[in-house]
């Protein structure tokens, strides 16, 4: 079956057609005003899977994703901790903390990352080019997109003119022709009173306007916070992109005036389909900065590590809420251990002596080919990560199966068959869901696995000579260093 996506411009679920063999991919990527949280880190990592399932689907993908460091946000961090003493420094140091933790995730590098701060030039020259058109207008050095000339404005978020409340900073209301007006260009830096909105209790206020400023026609000032999407993507992408992704709080009015300003200026349609992901609740409440009860990217990689957190997010479909909890990453940790107990246990079963050429386990051959079949089925049919992550869970059991049974019922192992899980593991769950199974991280990890093995030597030897405290005492040990050893009748076995 073809792959289909709930396309929400239209609110219907539509068969994915891209213009050509490359799909061009914008994602809304971060405002690097603060450290980045699991809420994103889910954008993030659904916005991967989809690339890599066109990857796998066969599509070349050119995937272009922003970092926002033009931002009275990032302004209101200036003088707080080691961040800088500049609207640069702070967000040269946020965005350097998002690249690491994109990094340790395990995410598919984009193309590229452009950054407001480089692309004025071409915001400006949009800018100026819905004011040649008429769709926007100049009002003591701003200027300002007038949405009662744009007919289909409203049209992603159904929402209709005369229902919409005022956008943006109250100052603005004196200037702007209509209330739903938006800025696509500010005049000055950041006010003092727009800073104290964000800044931190506790911080020195600010009374002077602060922030990166840029020479303009109109005036030295800064760009609006939408224009900034619209300007990137077309220089890096086209005129019309086949898919845009970001969080579903972004429909409004992010995205909608992105549509209005980009289409207004070109005539073309600015994205075919629009997919949103849903919002990551803890507690009962979305995940948010301004909130404070969100948990780092950083602190959640050195807690459950990549996997797991990889895992917790494809357990829940991409346009769906997820709650983040004890349970919920619990529940991941244990799906990911089966994953990769199973995988391992393929592995070493394929790779033993006992693995046999003229052996056939049917029931494992037909899971590998089921597996197959109803992860591809899945993921068409609207990236069902959810689905897809059973159909791998029910690859381990049939793996897991046919290892504890092989000897029995068979008198050796499927080669054929164990190779085929294996496969199936690495380009499903590997490949599709970015999960990294086995040995990761080469010579280091072949060189611990020789240093565990002198310590479980020198345990056997203990155990041999009725020494069990000081045998025990070295299974803790090593368990304390994150490695689970398992006692069995052929001797002792070892996992991180």
């Amino acid at each position: 079956m073809p792959l289909s996506v709930t396309n929400t411009l239209t609110g219907e679920r539509e068969e994915f057609e891209p213009r050509g063999d490359e799909v061009l991919l914008y994602v809304c990527g971060l405002t690097v005003s603060d450290d980045p949280h699991l809420g994103h880190a889910r954008l993030w990592t659904h916005a991967d899977v989809l690339h890599r399932w066109l990857d796998y689907s066969g599509y070349d993908v050119r995937h272009v994703e922003n970092f926002t460091d033009v931002n009275e946000k990032i302004v209101a961090r200036i003088g707080e901790d080691d961040y800088g003493e500049t609207e640069e420094a702070v967000a040269a140091h946020f965005t350097r903390e998002t690249i690491e933790n994109m990094r340790g995730l395990n995410l598919l590098r984009a193309e590229v990352y452009p950054r407001v701060s480089e692309h004025v030039p071409e915001i400006v020259a949009l800018i100026e080019r819905l004011i040649e058109k008429g769709y926007a207008y100049e009002a003591n050095g701003s200027v300002y997109f007038d949405v009662s000339q744009f007919p289909d404005y409203g049209k992603l978020s159904n929402q209709r003119v005369e229902d919409l409340e005022s956008q943006g900073d109250p100052s603005e209301r004196s200037e702007k022709r209509n209330p739903a007006d938006f800025a696509l260009w500010k005049a000055g830096a950041v006010a003092p009173e727009t800073i104290a909105e964000h800044r931190h209790e506790g911080l020195p206020a600010m009374d002077e306007p602060a922030g990166q400023t840029w020479e303009s026609p109109w005036s030295e000032g800064r760009p609006g916070w939408h224009i900034e999407c619209s300007a990137m993507s077309t220089t890096h992408l086209d005129e019309t992109i086949d898919v845009h992704v970001g969080g579903h709080d972004l429909v409004f009015p992010h995205h909608e005036n992105e549509i209005a300003q980009s289409e207004a200026a070109t005539g073309e349609q600015f994205a075919r389909y629009w997919l949103h992901t849903g919002l990551l609740e803890t507690k009962g409440d979305k995940m948010s900065s301004s909130l404070g009860n969100f948990f780092t990217v950083s602190d959640a990689l050195e807690a459950f590590g990549p996997n797991v957190i990889r895992t917790f997010y494809v357990s829940t479909a991409y346009d769906s809420e997820q709650t983040f909890s004890e349970e919920t990453i619990a529940e991941a940790e244990e799906r990911w251990d089966r994953l990769s107990r199973a995988y391992d246990a393929a592995v070493s079963a394929c790779d033993s002596v006992e693995a046999r050429t003229k052996v056939a386990d049917d029931d494992l051959r037909e899971a590998v080919e089921r597996t197959r079949v109803d992860f591809e089925d899945a993921m068409n049919a609207n990236l069902n990560a959810r689905e897809a992550t059973t159909a791998l869970l029910d690859l381990a059991s049939s793996v897991n199966r046919h290892v504890e049974r092989a000897e029995a019922a068979f008198g050796g192992y499927d080669y054929r068959g164990l190779r085929r899980a294996v496969e199936t593991f690495e380009d499903l769950g590997g490949d599709v869901f970015g999960l990294q199974f086995g040995d990761t991280t080469g010579g280091e990890v072949s060189i611990a696995d020789d240093l565990i093995g002198l310590v479980l030597d020198v345990r056997e030897q203990e155990r041999e000579a009725g020494n069990w405290d000081r045998a025990d005492a070295l299974r803790d040990d090593l368990e304390a260093l994150g490695v689970e050893v398992e006692d069995g009748d052929d001797g002792p076995t070892f996992r991180y």
